[in-house]
């Protein structure tokens, strides 16, 4: 048999070592293409690399081209994949190195072919100084600008959500002055909830940030080739560098031209097993996929690293001959911006809202130790509950100091439909070092049961 997979990292790597690892060469031959010039490697981690807490690119790479080959995975890299035939089961590659042409015959084909960054018109330039946060090419590109001589002084990073906060942090480590400008009426818009969003926002002017809510830009400011300014509608801003975290799209051009079938979230369509709807021996993970949304039961476009490495998995397994389910997504996740830690699980308030749900919602704040122990800081936990039934529905934490990593107690729970009465007598684990007696997570859920009761 052979197998083709379009894309070289998260999920289309771990749908092609799992089928490996099941069938031996002499029964599958794996062939990987892969546009860019790196494997296996942590998009997620390109921020830190730039802020300087990662001091080698290398390090952000799982495992190279060279390191599958010897797993017998043909990868060749600078391909982009222009074509997909289903009925004569083949691809069409370019060779973006010396231009040449293959033709790839398959008998299964995994479509990993990730996300594209949203791009306004105005930020299609050619200038120097702006860039996407997409690709380890990107990081690079980023890398080497920020090195040059003389170094950039100003940097404005236009959008608020993960890429933008994680960038803006990495630019103040190397000492620029930063602007962030979101559209939104707080940074963190659609991962937590505007009062929580509040805190993101106020902590993130408290370490030098210039936060500007509610903007647009008319567009960007060039001479000589490089970018100068973002002009917006209040005035123009200087900038030496210009980040782009708009957030991303699937990237599902290439498999809408061949039919492969695209949901309402623009991404690919699958089964359970990965399966693309309708279509034998054509599989689909990472990115370009559309999920269902576990507590909503909608289809829901989430892309994160987890959830790519889960499905190419699932993906190769079922290749392979095995039998593995990816059952769908409950939107945790996690950031951080400088020393501050962002955290959401389940749905916001807006989310849950348009599902239909009729909620409470519970707001405490804390100490991420025992007050009295060295390092004790505050944290503000804020849980949503159904209101008759105190279902957990969605779950955010704001604050410092091993705060965040809360959140997995709280999607463990949102995950097995617990209530926030069932978690009060959650048995976490206490010392001083660590929690209170009372853990933030016991003392919302036991607010959130109060309201809950309140309401009926």
């Amino acid at each position: 048999m052979k197998l083709v997979v379009i894309g070289g990292d998260a999920a289309g790597m771990s749908a092609a070592s799992q089928a490996r690892k099941r069938l031996g060469p002499d029964e599958l031959s794996i062939v990987v293409f892969e546009r860019g010039h790196f494997t296996s490697y942590s998009a997620c981690g390109i921020p830190y690399w730039i802020g300087g807490a990662v001091d080698d690119r290398d390090k952000l790479v799982a495992r190279t081209p060279e390191e599958h080959r010897k797993a017998g995975i043909d990868v060749r890299l600078g391909h982009e994949v222009v074509g997909i035939d289903l009925d004569r089961r083949e691809v069409l590659a370019h060779n973006l190195d010396d231009g040449g042409e293959v033709r790839q015959p398959f008998d299964h084909l995994v479509y990993a072919a990730g996300a594209t960054p949203v791009m306004p018109e105005w930020a299609r330039v050619r200038d120097a100084g702006v860039f996407g946060v997409q690709t380890l090419g990107d990081g690079e590109a980023i890398h080497a600008w920020l090195d040059r001589k003389p170094e950039p002084r100003n940097a404005v990073v236009i959008g608020g959500g993960y890429i933008g906060v994680e960038m803006a942090e990495a630019m103040v480590l190397r000492g620029l002055k930063v602007t962030l400008l979101d559209k939104a009426p707080q940074p963190m818009g659609k991962t937590v909830d505007p009062d929580m969003g509040a805190l993101v926002q106020k902590s993130m002017r408290g370490l030098g940030i210039e936060v500007v809510t509610d903007a647009h830009v008319d567009g960007l400011e060039t001479e000589g080739g490089r970018v100068r300014a973002v002009v917006t509608p209040d005035g123009t801003l200087p900038a030496d560098v210009v980040v782009l975290g708009l957030g991303v799209r699937p990237n599902t051009a290439l498999a809408k031209e061949a039919g492969l079938p695209v949901g309402s979230t623009g991404g690919i369509r699958t089964d359970l097993r990965m399966r693309v709807e309708g279509l034998e021996g054509v599989w689909a993970a990472g990115d370009c996929v559309e999920t269902q949304h576990l507590l909503t039961g909608r289809p829901v476009h989430v892309p994160l690293g987890t959830h790519a490495n889960k499905q190419g998995r699932v993906a190769g397994i079922n290749i392979g001959g095995g039998y593995a389910t990816f059952p769908g997504v409950i939107g945790t996740a996690v950031t951080k911006v400088c020393d501050l830690e962002v955290a959401r699980t389940g749905l916001t308030s807006k989310e849950a809202h348009a599902a239909g749900y009729s909620f409470v919602t519970a707001t405490v704040d804390s100490t991420s130790r025992a007050g009295y122990y060295p390092g004790a800081e505050l944290m503000t936990v804020k849980l949503i509950a159904e209101r008759r039934t105190g279902l957990l529905l969605g779950a955010q934490i704001v604050g410092r100091n091993e705060a965040a990593k809360r959140i997995d107690a709280l999607a463990v729970a949102a995950w097995n439909r617990m209530t926030v009465e069932e978690m009060t007598a959650l048995d976490l684990s206490y010392a001083p070092p660590f929690a209170p007696v009372w853990d933030p997570v016991l003392i919302a859920a036991r607010k959130a049961t109060e309201a809950v009761h309140a309401s009926l």
